[in-house]
């Protein structure tokens, strides 16, 4: 039977956890504070960091405080009207655009893969560095198509994820971001025709010879596989270096959401509504999904263009009404999908 410890620590996300215990390390080694704090105490620990922090990091830093106090029984501070009132004050001083993430293109997603499999045709199974680039093939593709996070990529496991051939693959996270009650959510990915994350799962499977224990694991320089799975922290160096080893110009410029970027403005581009990709993805906050969208200023460009385009049709009509609708409409019109892309040609890959 388990203890009331070991279930308090299960409802605590671990990512949580470790947030909130930076942040106390923060206050009171960096801040030089002490705990319990008053609200006076807060609020000058805010002033002190306003221009070296973001203010969203001062917020993350803030609940961590709170947790604190709360968790010791004492009266959270954070919470005071001069506490609120300061972070405002800052807010307003230091207020910067927030940085968003490098979306991976689809061009980009399709040369990457394409390059992984050359390898993979080239390699024997038993090659050490076969089985790298299969696990990689498949981070890379079911990170994208489901618009994973890192910690939801990392989380996989093999015993939670179901193969139906030709239709796609289920896979069961038992909690994740937006799951707050932890009651476990399915996610689904269809079987494509081409850069398809089904077939590179079982490629990646069939490789490793596992069926249950972690999904993506650690490889060591010598292709030994770890029986732990990748921590979501290292999935922005394995993102960035893949992309280096690649020959992708500026690898250092995409993040662990950049995968989900890009899907999410690939699925905008094919007609998605908002709707269908919030609930595919599984963001419940609009303000959430629109973070992740982008208009580009070619797309913005020809929106307008062909918004001027529509009424100066119009007015030529009412001056000529035996003018054909269709001899007016303007032609050459840059598509925003042909606007100029990053994707760029990929080195060759050089034995480690």
């Amino acid at each position: 039977m388990g203890s009331v410890e070991s279930y308090v620590k299960l409802a605590e996300r671990p990512n949580t956890t470790l947030s909130y215990a930076s942040a106390v390390r923060h206050f009171e080694v960096e801040g030089r504070g002490s705990l319990p704090a008053t609200s006076e105490a807060i609020a000058a620990y805010l002033a002190q960091f306003a221009e070296s922090l973001s203010t969203s990091t001062l917020r993350t830093r803030l609940a961590g405080l709170s947790s604190w106090h709360r968790d010791h029984g004492f009266l959270d501070p954070t919470k005071s009207e001069l506490v609120s009132r300061v972070l405002k004050g800052i807010r307003a001083a230091h207020n910067t655009p927030q940085k968003q993430a490098r979306p991976v293109e689809f061009e980009l997603l399709i040369q990457v893969s394409e390059w992984l499999k050359s390898d993979l045709d080239t390699l024997a199974p038993t090659d050490p560095q076969y089985k790298r680039i299969a696990r990689d093939n498949a981070m890379l593709l079911i990170g994208f198509w489901r618009g994973f996070r890192s910690d939801e990529l990392t989380r996989l496991q093999f015993e939670h994820v179901t193969v139906n051939d030709g239709v796609g693959m289920s896979c069961f996270l038992p909690f994740s971001k937006g799951d707050r009650e932890s009651m476990g959510r399915t996610f689904f990915c269809p079987s494509l025709s081409k850069v398809c994350p089904v077939t590179a799962f079982q490629q990646w499977q069939q490789a490793i010879g596992q069926t249950s224990g972690p999904v993506f694991r650690r490889i060591d320089q010598w292709g030994h596989i770890s029986a732990y799975g990748m921590a979501a922290g290292s999935i922005v160096p394995w993102l960035r270096n893949l992309f280096k080893t690649a020959g992708v110009q500026d690898p250092g410029t995409y993040s662990s959401h950049s995968l989900r970027r890009g899907f999410a403005n690939w699925a905008q581009s094919s007609g998605w509504e908002l709707k269908e990709l919030m609930a595919y993805v599984g963001w419940s906050n609009v303000n959430s999904a629109l973070r992740y969208l982008e208009l580009s200023e070619d797309d913005l460009s020809s929106r307008f263009e062909a918004g001027l385009e529509v009424k100066s049709t119009s007015r030529r009509n009412k001056l000529d009404p035996e003018r054909s609708p269709s001899n007016g409409t303007r032609s050459g019109a840059e598509s925003p999908l042909s606007a100029k892309s990053n994707v760029v040609s990929l080195r060759k890959r050089t034995p480690e």
